[in-house]
């Protein structure tokens, strides 16, 4: 509670901070000061709101390599702390700067962010191509180090695809180079990458074990304690638990699961978790297992980090089938095969793609890849179905005694819980197809609008237009949220109010004089309740960005919205504009002013308004508490 009272502190007071410490209110001193921190997780919520002050410096400077760095550290930020499709989303707006620019060293390591964000996703067709871009740049310019960090990332991603040795091999020829310029960070993840495949090439594992000792060395040299030397402590747990030193293992992974805990970096317990849940698994130790990889899956689906998806359902799986609940058994085994066709389908992509060809890896027998392992999956598959059968045969012959009592009413259960669980799914996938129907439709509404409205020379009438146009946005983003997020049912309104802002800041073109601030922790609400309330925030955030910063002044505008009790939501909208005045003339045709009262009174709301200092309005709404 500390540390979320400390970030929204924060975001309330960041415009203090900068007024307050004059050393960085010049885009010099904020780009050095990202540049310091970047790495930090410290300064995880300064690393945002720096990024965005750089963003608004570098615009009004009109200098692009600063505006494309900027956005690289907002990527890092959303990537390390936030949402990996935002991470994507700004990374590519330094792409495509750097391309305009023809900055091609800075063009090529961006490739290679890229390259670490689809791979964290699991789409290694997507990261394997950016690695080959980069890769062509540097050669072009002669660039060894660029070249080095190329071949190392080709390594990694011959990991992935169990092809261990070719793997080493281009490890061993980035180490190569790294030594010859003295670059001890790219080195200590080379070796890292390196020991990766080591582990599975059948050979001695002390060789593994030697490149990993050698990276935290080097990580240790270096003075690094963060997320590459904890990434390294993992492995060499990973080394230490196939070599039966269960011990040691656990205590690599409880280090990095205390530092993940200490830093605050909840997905970094995704590997800890795992390992030690298999850590007890190799051990026979079952329950002791289940709740750590449990646990691990469900950060997993949270972050969508899905890498390592497919093997905690495998070693769930394992856990049920070891004690004796074999329906369990069956639907996480079913899970693990799912999910591990979509990893295979990734690499086979991979495998496949010309830019492998060109370096001589690609087109290997994908069809024949994993042909051993999937026979052993149908016999695994075929064994837990033979279980659950038997465990069934039992359980009917116990009911024997009672058969033509029950047998009507179970029978009746079986086909009405099959069926629901049919339904349910269908449900699930309609639902979805709904949700991303009525998005797309919305967009075809708000393209038509911008259409008609640019034809529009009546000013009046444009501004009615542009509204209109707004309003369809504030829905359409309801609806992408809901197919794209996890819960069908409910969105994350932080996020939501988030993207709501930076598109009416665009549509406005006012991203460099007013800052739009979401003060507020995650707060998941049922789309019938999240329609009314964008709708709301979007009017009264088109009302401040016409009004409240008239002649280009500058400002901010803050969007709160909690829960202090279950049947009460409290929504705050407050700007430091010019404010009301008493005698103040209404402005536009006051239909925006109508809307809010309207969908207030749907939501059993109430509404104050203070014009001191700007300008604040309070809603409390009296919701129904969720089941």
């Amino acid at each position: 509670m500390i540390k979320k009272l400390t970030i929204i502190s924060a975001f309330f007071f960041a415009p203090y901070l900068y007024a307050q410490n004059s050393s960085y209110n010049t885009l010099e001193d904020v780009m050095q000061w990202l540049e310091q921190h970047v790495n930090s997780t410290k300064d995880s919520t300064q690393l945002a709101l720096y990024s965005r002050r750089a963003i608004e410096l570098s615009k009004q400077a009109k200098d692009q390599n600063t505006l494309a760095l900027s956005y690289r550290y907002l990527s890092t930020y959303h990537k390390e702390y936030s949402k990996i499709d935002s991470s994507a989303y700004y990374l590519n707006k330094a792409t495509s700067i750097y391309e305009k620019t023809e900055d091609e060293i800075q063009l090529a390591a961006t490739y290679l962010e890229l390259k670490a964000l689809y791979t964290v996703q699991a789409d290694y067709n997507k990261a394997k191509s950016f690695v080959y871009k980069a890769l062509d740049l540097y050669e072009k310019l002669e660039y060894k180090k660029g070249i080095a960090l190329c071949y190392a990332h080709i390594g990694d991603l011959l990991y992935y695809e169990n092809n261990y040795n070719e793997g080493i091999t281009y490890c061993d020829k980035a180490i190569t180079i790294f030594k010859t310029i003295d670059a001890k960070e790219d080195l200590a993840l080379t070796y890292r990458y390196k020991a990766n495949s080591q582990l599975f090439t059948g050979f001695d594992l002390d060789k593994a074990l030697e490149s990993i000792n050698a990276s935290i060395q080097l990580y240790e040299e270096l003075g690094e304690t963060g997320i590459p030397m904890m990434a390294a402590i993992n492995w060499r747990g990973n080394i230490y638990k196939y070599m039966d030193r269960f011990e040691e293992a656990i205590a690599d992974y409880q280090a990095n699961y205390d530092n993940s805990i200490a830093m605050g970096l909840d997905r970094y317990l995704i590997p800890s978790l795992g390992n030690i849940g298999h850590v007890y698994v190799m051990q026979g130790k079952y329950e002791e297992a289940l709740p750590y990889n449990l646990k691990a899956i469900d950060i997993i689906k949270k972050t969508g980090r899905n890498r390592n998806l497919w093997e905690n359902y495998m070693h769930v799986a394992e856990i049920y089938e070891s004690l004796g609940n074999y329906k369990l058994a069956l639907y996480y085994h079913q899970q693990y095969v799912a999910e591990l066709e979509s990893f295979k389908d990734n690499i086979i992509l991979s495998l496949e793609t010309e830019a492998q060809a060109k370096y001589e890896i690609g087109q290997k027998n994908a069809t024949i890849l994993f042909q051993d392992e999937k026979i052993s999956q149908q016999q695994k598959t075929k064994l837990l179905y033979i279980a659950l059968s038997s465990l069934l045969v039992i359980i009917l012959f116990g009911l024997f005694y009672n058969y033509r009592k029950n047998k009507k009413r179970n029978l009746q259960l079986e086909t009405l819980n099959g069926e629901l669980d049919t339904k349910n799914k269908q449900n699930e996938l309609l639902l979805k197809e709904i949700h991303h129907r009525v998005k797309n439709n919305l967009e075809l509404v708000k393209s038509l609008i911008a259409l008609q409205s640019a034809q529009l020379e009546d000013s009046a009438t444009k501004d009615a237009m542009i509204a209109s146009q707004n309003r369809v946005q504030s829905m359409g983003i309801i609806h992408q949220k809901l197919y794209q997020g996890e819960q069908l049912g409910s969105i994350d309104m932080k996020d939501y109010f988030i993207n709501l802002g930076d598109g009416i800041l665009d549509t406005f073109n006012a991203d460099h004089k007013v800052k739009i601030e979401c003060a507020m922790e995650q707060l998941e609400l049922d789309v019938d309740t999240a329609v009314p309330i964008g709708l709301i925030v979007n009017e009264l955030l088109t009302n401040a960005l016409k009004y409240a910063f008239p002649n280009e002044n500058k400002g901010k505008i803050e969007i709160s919205l909690t829960r202090p009790n279950p049947e009460t939501l409290t929504l705050k909208v407050v700007d430091n504009g010019i404010g009301k005045t008493s005698d103040a003339k209404p402005k536009g045709t006051g239909f925006g002013t109508q809307l809010i009262r309207l969908l207030t009174q749907q939501l059993n709301g109430q509404m104050e308004e203070d014009h001191d200092n700007g300008t604040s309005i309070k809603f409390d709404f009296k919701v129904k508490s969720a089941a």
